[in-house]
């Protein structure tokens, strides 16, 4: 499956506005949609509506459907901060339903998802070289937002398995343009290994449901890669080349140090489900 035509929701956010200009250097037709305008210079055709929003986004597939349908979606667009449980669920799971509904629909079979590595945060960190984290562990999400993260990639699975369609899920560590601290120089994703992870997920042949780690080749990583090199996903980068430019910080890095979702399993993000933060706290994953 090569020179996908390809939806890429959330596309003007951090990621989407990096991965629309590598996918199509890499051969594929891109339709941006996001809540904003066309940003000048997109390299595709563009959509500006609401993913929790089904009749826009039916209105998107139905626009697309007339000029030339769709491949594939890629979902990143979602809150990239905590809030409350139903504003996650909204943004996360709301959204990605939206997408299913209107991919049955139009006979759109390919979904990759940006889920997170909040979805299991509240694993203890593995041991750098003689643990690895895989897929397979059991969800522990470490805020609202990985509850979220983990109650979209449940909801892919079901699509899978009742109509048949494919859906990869990569949850994604620290999409940086290079590592910042010291929990990064493992949980780093570069911007090209992003488009390279992306890339494989969409023309890799008939992966049914598959969960990979969207992280660089990094050194000091501790998750486990087989599964995305499965699917074609081989990272190139290591975040071990910033190394000298990262400044250690004792007390910070202990505290991340202890589980995979670093500082996020902290009182700091302790809050009633349904009340909404007085301040957003932006966290490091899509």
């Amino acid at each position: 499956m090569s020179g996908v035509r390809v939806l890429v929701t959330g596309a003007a956010g951090s990621i989407g506005s990096v991965l629309c200009s590598g996918l199509v250097d890499r051969g594929h037709t891109v339709v941006g949609m996001d809540l904003t305008p066309e940003p000048g210079g997109f390299p595709g055709e563009w959509a500006t509506a609401d993913c929790a929003d089904p009749d826009a986004v039916e209105a998107v597939f139905v626009a697309a459907s007339r000029a030339g349908g769709l491949d594939a979606v890629v979902h990143l667009a979602g809150r990239p901060t905590e809030g409350s449980l139903p504003e996650e669920l909204t943004s996360h799971v709301v959204t990605t339903a939206a997408l299913l509904d209107a991919m049955v629909a139009h006979g759109v079979t390919r979904i990759v998802y940006a889920s997170s590595n909040h979805a299991v945060g509240r694993t203890p960190h593995p041991h750098v070289g003689t643990d690895l984290l895989t897929v397979d562990v059991r969800p522990r999400p470490d805020t609202f937002y990985g509850v979220a993260k983990v109650a979209a990639e449940a909801l892919l699975s079901l699509y899978v398995d009742r109509y048949g369609i494919d859906a990869v899920s990569a949850r994604i560590g620290s999409f940086l343009p290079q590592p910042e601290t010291v929990r990064s120089l493992a949980t780093w994703l570069s911007h090209d290994d992003a488009v390279r992870m992306f890339d494989a997920a969409l023309t890799t042949p008939d992966p049914g449901y598959a969960v990979l780690y969207g992280v660089s080749a990094n050194t000091r990583g501790w998750w486990d890669l087989e599964p995305g090199r499965a699917l074609g996903y081989d990272p190139q980068d290591d975040a071990e080349d910033f190394a000298g430019q990262v400044t250690a910080d004792e007390e910070k890095d202990a505290a991340e140090g202890t589980h995979v979702g670093g500082s996020y399993v902290t009182a700091a993000f302790n809050r009633p489900a349904l009340d909404a933060p007085a301040r957003p706290v932006r966290l490091d994953g899509p």
